[in-house]
C-alpha cells in the first residue's frame, strides 16, 4: 500500500485557508450576490448572514465553530438530561 505526503493519505476534505471548499464557494457566491443587493438596493442583511455563515463554519484541527454550536444546543436544549440522585449514607 502506497503512502502519500497529503494529509490522512488522501482521505481528508479539500480546504481553502480555514473552510472546505463546499463552504468557500457558498461564501464566495454569497458574497458576490450581497455586494450585488447592496449596490442595487442597500440591502446588508445578506452580507450579515453570508459573514455570520462564513464565521460559523470556520475549521481547525477538523472541527467548525458550527459543530460546536450544535453540541451546545442539543446538550442544553434538545436532548433529555437524566440525573440519578442517590442517598448520601
Amino acid at each position: 500500500m502506497r503512502h502519500y505526503l497529503y494529509p490522512r493519505n488522501l482521505r481528508a476534505d479539500a480546504t481553502i485557508w480555514f473552510w472546505r471548499l463546499k463552504d468557500f464557494v457558498i461564501i464566495t457566491l454569497g458574497g458576490f450576490l450581497s455586494l450585488w443587493l447592496w449596490i442595487d438596493w442597500m440591502m446588508l442583511l445578506p452580507m450579515a448572514l453570508t459573514m455570520a455563515f462564513a464565521f460559523l463554519t470556520i475549521r481547525l484541527e477538523d472541527t467548525a465553530i458550527l459543530d460546536y454550536v450544535i453540541h451546545i444546543i442539543r446538550y442544553f436544549m434538545t436532548q433529555q438530561q437524566v440525573f440519578y440522585w442517590r442517598d448520601p449514607k
